[in-house]
């Protein structure tokens, strides 16, 4: 009776507005107050205290939001996002969070999300408490970590979702996980679980189960957790073990990622295990036998192989004959007659050659080998081809203080020393007579064919003076002109005519004593000598001075006596080769 006044007077007063729409409005009102009359009769109590969370009832679903009857005089609205992938309907029951009324129109704010929230929360921690095991699906990436619901967002921290960090944990995201409560914050309503703690704690019991039962020379099968130039660290289950780049393979590897990837499972072998440590040398290529194993029958001396170059360094190039086995053709093994200053100018690695075996050590693990021993040693046909006598044409190649190498062929080379350059000059050193890369004749002297030599002449081209010309020409008490070559601390050479020089001992400068012999004469004084000595054996003329024909030094002329045993001193700084030269 009262409604039906109520409503009367309202129209009266609204008499201009559209009677159809305030009719509704007034219908929907009137509902409203029909159910919070009979909430009263029936004696239900209204608390309607912000903060608080209320049922309601969807009354109607607008296209962004739903309108939800808490029992109040006016309805709230809630954003159709807050729930979630399921759309409400007219007619459902909700639980919402009062945030607060209105004080302009009466309009209630409400968060079904944070109703959620609160429910969730109370469920968690009247079911779960710090340490428990919970389960949760990763659903949304945030800073720090990702977010994991269990019918509540846990925080799961980046750090805390492997043992190692993970790289891009986006990749996490929709997958199921299995974490610990590590931390619950009541007055925040936040917790914290760690994925890593859990498998810390399975990992350390798999690790004690793993050490009471491992044993050396076991056979485990393992994950490849890290590659390093030096190796790999296989997890066994529990505990890491190094898998030495030098024990993957019997062949050569130049690095572990050639042949092993990260989380590669393999079965390793247990090589030394250290318990007090927890260290464990594991190996791959033990479980196959060692290709060394009777390798002095399988290659034995004088055996011609092909190989493949592998390695090439400064000392030689290493070969591969077959897996796991490698040999050393030395620099010095790779030719007969080249000059290998070094072995890529013969081999490359990948170039197949054909080598010879020359020794195995099998305890040591080494072969050596031999390229230039599969072709002819030219050597041995020196002999033949270039007897005592030969007269060959070379060219100057190097040249020593004691000599100098000519080149008979390629590879070929033959001495010539000072001593054998001229019958009658003396040779201090081989660029007085010879250049490099010049042409030259020379005379084979001999060759010995054990060391590789060939002793070679120039002076044997030409007839020996000294035995039939010089001591002929050259009488003791002759008169002679000559010109200074040479000064020394014991006297002076004179040259009497081309490659033929004498020596004015210091004792025949001058009738007085003289400590310098340029005291007297300096280098390239004409002076006036007489024959006082002519030594066929030795190959020597000894002279006296008789006038300094070309000198400012006005000196006196020398005395003339004869002197067969003065010492001209030339032993002194006489050179020869070495003895292995």
């Amino acid at each position: 009776m009262k409604q039906n006044e109520s409503r009367r007077t309202i129209k009266r007063l609204t008499s201009g507005s559209d009677a159809g729409e305030l009719d509704r409005l007034l219908n929907e009102a009137m509902e409203g107050l029909g159910d919070f009359s009979q909430a009263v009769m029936h004696g239900e109590e209204i608390d309607f205290k912000p903060q608080t969370i209320v049922k309601g009832r969807v009354v109607r679903v607008k296209p962004d939001s739903a309108m939800v009857d808490i029992k109040y005089k006016a309805d709230g609205e809630v954003a159709l996002g807050e729930w979630g992938d399921k759309p409400p309907a007219v007619g459902d029951e909700v639980e919402v969070y009062l945030e607060s009324i209105s004080s302009v129109d009466g309009t209630p704010e409400l968060s079904k999300r944070r109703a959620d929230r609160i429910r969730g929360w109370e469920r968690i921690i009247t079911t779960y408490k710090e340490g428990d095991v919970v389960k949760g699906v990763c659903t949304r990436k945030i800073k720090g970590g990702l977010l994991m619901d269990i019918g509540f967002p846990v925080f799961l921290p980046a750090s805390q979702i492997e043992i190692r960090r993970a790289g891009d944990i986006n990749a996490w995201m929709g997958k199921e996980v299995e974490a610990r409560i590590i931390k619950i914050d009541a007055p925040r309503m936040n917790i914290v679980a760690s994925r890593r703690k859990l498998l810390e704690e399975t990992r350390e019991k798999k690790k004690q189960d793993l050490l009471a039962s491992l044993t050396e020379n076991q056979v485990r099968r393992g994950v490849v957790k890290n590659i390093a130039e030096f190796g790999a660290f296989v997890d066994l289950g529990g505990i890491d073990g190094l898998l030495h780049i030098t024990d993957m393979s019997w062949g050569r590897i130049n690095h572990p990622a050639d042949m092993l990837a990260i989380d590669e499972v393999l079965d390793v072998m247990v090589l030394k295990f250290d318990k007090d440590s927890e260290r464990i040398a594991l190996g791959l290529k033990q479980k196959t036998p060692s290709p060394w194993e009777n390798i002095e029958a399988r290659y034995t001396p004088g055996t011609r192989m092909q190989g493949e170059v592998v390695t090439v360094m400064n000392y030689g190039a290493f070969v591969k004959l077959e897996e796991g086995v490698e040999g050393l053709v030395h620099v010095s093994e790779m030719s007969w007659t080249r000059r290998v200053n070094h072995p890529n100018e013969l081999v490359n690695p990948g170039d197949i050659v054909d080598v010879i075996v020359l020794s195995v050590n099998a305890q040591k693990q080494e072969v050596s080998l031999g390229m230039k021993q599969t072709e002819e040693n030219p050597w041995d046909q020196v002999q033949g081809r270039y007897p005592v006598g030969t007269i060959i044409r070379g060219r100057v190649r190097n040249l020593t203080n004691y000599g100098a190498f000519i080149e008979i062929e390629e590879g070929i080379d033959g001495l010539l020393h000072v001593s054998d350059m001229s019958w009658t000059r003396k040779v201090g050193h081989p660029s007085e007579m010879l250049k490099k890369s010049q042409e030259i004749e020379a005379i084979v002297l001999s060759v010995d064919q054990e060391k590789r030599r060939v002793a070679l002449g120039m002076k044997q081209l030409k007839e020996d003076p000294w035995e039939y010309d010089i001591p002929n020409r050259f009488l003791v008490g002759a008169d002679l002109e000559g010109r200074v070559t040479k000064v020394t601390n014991f006297g002076v050479f004179v040259s009497l005519e081309d490659e033929l020089e004498g020596l004015l001992h210091i004792s025949e400068l001058s009738e007085t004593k003289v400590d310098n012999p340029e005291e007297v004469v300096t280098v390239g004084d004409l002076l006036r000598v007489k024959v006082i000595k002519v030594n066929q054996d030795d190959r020597k003329i000894g002279l006296t001075l008789l006038e300094v024909l070309e000198s400012a030094k006005g000196k006196a002329p020398a005395s003339y006596e004869l002197m067969d045993d003065v010492d001209d001193g030339t032993s002194k700084v006489e050179e020869s080769a070495p003895p292995d030269a």
